[in-house]
């Protein structure tokens, strides 16, 4: 096969999701290797969900310039951390608005993207019944490969799966 001009399929822009929680960490790891090997471009993603701040009768700015402050200093270090891993061209972006629809449709078409890739869930129980999971959205809806981390870098599972 190989004298044959089989051409491997690779990625040229990796996405991944990153919110602070754990499963967002372990995605971080495994996207900066994948870009790696495909030598890719990462983009590292942070969306601040505005409806967290419509409950106070009106849009509350304070909180999300205090989410926002968070979000840029959680990507910078996300970025240096990709970088001194050997991930050439680092991009992040801040969005705002409903998780699900950024990291399906919005961003992926903005940038370009031909795989995203997200921590298993980031939902308890009781979230993922009301506002369903992101990455069972993404799944779904995204028009490009979706990557589901459940695993750390070694492929093992960090947590036991008795929710």
């Amino acid at each position: 096969m190989e004298g044959r001009g089989v051409m491997l399929q690779q990625y040229q822009k990796i996405m991944v999701a990153v919110d602070g929680s754990n499963e967002a960490e372990l995605a971080f790891q495994k996207a900066v290797n994948i870009a790696k090997r495909n030598e890719a471009s990462l983009l590292l993603v942070h969306v601040i969900d505005t409806r967290a701040f419509q409950d106070v009768n009106s849009f509350d700015s304070m909180l999300a310039d205090q989410a926002t402050e968070l979000a840029k200093q959680s990507l910078s270090d996300y970025r240096e951390n990709a970088k001194n891993s050997g991930v050439e061209q680092v991009e992040t972006v801040i969005e705002y608005g409903s998780p699900k629809l950024i990291i399906a449709k919005q961003i992926p078409q903005d940038k370009d993207v031909d795989l995203i890739i997200l921590g298993a869930t980031g939902l308890n129980a009781v979230e993922r019944l009301f506002i369903g999971s992101v990455s069972e959205y993404v799944t779904r809806n995204a028009s490009c490969d979706v990557l589901i981390v459940r695993t750390d870098v070694e492929n093992k599972r960090t947590y036991n799966e008795e929710e």
